[in-house]
This record gives C-alpha cells, sequence and structure tokens, in this order.
C-alpha cells in the first residue's frame, strides 16, 4: 500500500489530463459529425499530420520552422474555419432551459404535426423553421413580421398557393409565429441528391448555420423532412416527426439533460 500511493501521487494529474483531452476530443468529433464542419476537420488534420511527419523525417528545416509558427496561430484558425459550429455550440451550452415548460414544447409539437398533416396529403409546400439557442434574425434578414400565435390554421393560411406570403419560410420562437416569407441560406454542399429542390437545401443551409430544427413538406411529393444540424432526413410519417421534435425538444426542456447538445441525430440521411 506504501508503494502504491506515491504512484498515485505522481500519476493522477497526467491520467486526469489525458482523460479530459480524450473527452473533450471525442465529444467534438461527436458534435462535428454530420455537420458542415466535418469534412474540413479530416482534411485540415490529416495534412497537418502528413505535413508534420514529411517534415520529420526528412528534417526539413524551414518547413518545420513555418509549421511550429504555425501551432502558435492555430488557436485562430479554429476558430476561423469553425465559427458557425462554434458559435452554435456556445448558444447551446449557454442556454440551459432551466426554466423551459416541456408541456409548452409538447403543445408547440402537436400544433406542428397537425400542420403538415394538413399539408402533405394536399401537396401544399411549407419551410418551418423553429428557433432555439441562436437567434434567426441575425441570419435571415428578409421575411415579412407577423408575430402571432402558432396554430395549424394560422400556418396553414400562410402558406396555402398564391398568398402574398406564401413562399419562402416561416420562423416559430416558442408558440408564436415571428416572421413569414423568409429566404433562408442556401447549403453550399455537392454531394447531396439533384431532386432536392429549393426548399429542402434552404432547411439544410439554416440548420448547418444554427441550431434551429427546419421543417420541409415537399409541394411535389407531399413528403415530410426535418433537417437539424446540417442533416436531412426525408419521407418520414407525421409519427416519425413527432417522436424526434420530441427528442429535441421536450427531453432539451428537463433540466437533467444538460448535456443534451453532445447528441446528434444518428439517423442516417435517406437516399433520394
Amino acid at each position: 500500500m506504501n508503494q502504491i500511493f506515491p504512484w498515485v501521487l505522481q500519476w493522477w494529474r497526467p491520467a486526469l489530463e489525458i482523460a479530459i483531452l480524450a473527452v473533450g476530443i471525442y465529444y467534438a468529433f461527436i458534435y462535428l459529425r454530420g455537420t458542415r464542419g466535418a469534412p474540413i476537420v479530416t482534411g485540415f488534420l490529416a495534412l497537418l499530420l502528413a505535413t508534420t511527419l514529411i517534415t520529420r523525417l526528412l528534417s526539413l528545416q524551414v518547413l518545420n520552422a513555418l509549421l511550429n509558427e504555425f501551432f502558435k496561430f492555430l488557436a485562430v484558425a479554429i476558430v476561423v474555419l469553425f465559427q458557425p459550429e462554434l458559435r452554435r455550440m456556445l448558444a447551446q451550452l449557454g442556454n440551459f432551459p432551466l426554466m423551459a415548460n416541456a408541456q409548452q414544447e409538447r403543445e408547440k409539437i402537436e400544433v406542428l404535426c397537425e400542420t403538415v398533416d394538413r399539408l402533405a396529403p394536399l401537396r401544399i409546400g411549407a419551410l418551418i423553421a423553429l428557433e432555439q439557442g441562436i437567434q434567426l434574425s441575425d441570419i435571415v434578414e428578409s421575411g415579412v413580421t407577423v408575430d402571432c400565435e402558432a396554430t395549424p390554421e394560422m400556418l396553414e393560411t400562410i402558406f396555402f398557393p398564391n398568398n402574398a406570403i406564401h413562399d419562402g419560410g416561416v420562423i416559430l420562437k416558442g408558440d408564436r409565429i415571428l416572421k413569414a416569407a423568409c429566404i433562408f441560406p442556401l447549403t453550399q454542399r455537392l454531394d447531396l441528391h439533384k431532386s432536392l429542390g429549393t426548399r429542402h437545401r434552404a432547411a439544410i443551409g439554416l440548420s448547418e448555420d444554427t441550431d434551429a430544427v427546419v421543417i420541409v413538406v415537399s409541394e411535389e411529393t407531399g413528403q415530410i423532412a426535418y433537417a437539424h444540424r446540417g442533416r436531412l432526413v426525408r419521407n418520414v410519417s407525421v409519427e416519425e416527426l413527432r417522436s424526434f421534435l420530441t427528442q429535441v425538444l421536450v427531453r432539451r426542456a428537463e433540466p437533467r439533460n444538460w448535456f443534451r447538445w453532445t447528441r446528434g441525430s444518428t439517423r442516417p440521411e435517406k437516399p433520394a
């Protein structure tokens, strides 16, 4: 016992540091997985590792000196490259919903599910963004201010064809409709199926830049889809949509799930 105690005193700090770094790196990759920043992380680390190995093995003094200087500014480079992801993560960390009402979230979910259940059979296109930690007004500058209670009848009226504000997206905050006829940023991804229309690309684009959940009803097929954290899940039923919204919104409103932000949707994107 006397021999073990000095060993513990000597190694507990390095072991703690390694554990903290391992957990931080793991959750960083989990958070970035499936987002627009994931390919950038992979390419950045691969390039950095390959360059470091080459300079060390071949003793390239100039490149080695440049790398040493680059490592001094690595933190700034990370902030520049992953600014949207970092902003979204910090907004969620600083937005613990300790006073949130899970019942209000359930009521909002029922409003949304009833709305898409009405629109989908009629093939009325819809694009609905649910604001969470990040204010969508910082991303979406266009649109018509509505500021009214979110009800299935009101949402159906907004998206009804030939309505003056039926084009574009709607922003919901809590149980209210903030804006309609909004133009969301389109995703720049090149790996998406060509059949995806503007609504789906706008849903992905907004979910890449913010923590919003975006619901889509296709005008061509009447299919329901949702986008979150840069992932698009297509052709879901109303029950599947309700289950996903409950997982994201209701559980997020419960105080015990402080680290819910670390969990992304594990459901893969369905092919078009």
